[in-house]
């Protein structure tokens, strides 16, 4: 279960909630009856409903980014947003656009190269810049070497730089919250914990030779 409380359907007041919901989920409750054609769980949207006009403007996030106005190649965008949902630990992230990879003709050794992509010939070398430029946004909040940026550039208009920064920078924000707040695929326990050992035991008496 997600962290915050999910907004059931007979809760629901503003009209962008409501109209999602029935957009997504049909006549159910997407509390009582959760689940999405998608295969998601779908409390990603119960939560953010919380706060009607925050579900808006990722909402027209979404929009923006599947614009016909964008300039930037779809399969691009896709590779940045799978490969910033693996980045930061995101499986929801990941899950989606990896499917989004699919769906745009991707091959499955692109897809899995997406978590290996250093040690995989299978992408070309806009692609492998994409990636490279992910990972600077991700790992090393923005700090883009300027002889990657200048390689990306000689592929890329400014227009579809920009574009694939913002876009790529979304999901690193919507990656980071569906963790904070356990949604989705992200409603993990705390992989980092300690693992006990014999009663009484230190950690150096292996080296004693206890």
């Amino acid at each position: 279960m997600p962290r915050l409380r999910q907004v059931s359907r007979d809760e629901a007041t503003s009209e962008v909630v409501r109209s999602t919901y029935r957009l997504l989920f049909g006549d159910r409750d997407p509390v009582r009856e959760p689940g999405t054609n998608t295969g998601t769980p779908g409390d990603w949207w119960t939560v953010f409903a919380l706060v009607p006009d925050v579900l808006k403007h990722s909402i027209d996030g979404f929009l923006l980014y599947h614009s016909p106005e964008r300039v930037l190649d779809a399969r691009l965008r896709e590779l940045g947003q799978a490969r910033v949902g693996w980045a930061c630990g995101s499986r929801f992230v990941y899950s989606q656009h990896c499917k989004s990879m699919r769906e745009l003709g991707m091959t499955e050794d692109q897809i899995e190269g997406v978590a290996h992509w250093p040690a995989a010939g299978c992408f070309d070398e806009v692609e492998r810049l994409v990636l490279a430029y992910t990972d600077c946004l991700a790992f090393d909040h923005g700090r883009v070497p300027d002889g990657l940026f200048e390689a990306l550039r000689r592929h890329l208009s400014d227009e579809a730089i920009l574009e694939l920064t913002y876009v790529t920078a979304m999901y690193l924000m919507h990656a980071v919250m569906s963790r904070a707040l356990r949604t989705e695929f992200d409603d993990l326990p705390e992989p980092v914990v300690e693992i006990p050992g014999p009663e009484g035991a230190a950690p150096w008496d292996v080296i004693r030779g206890r």
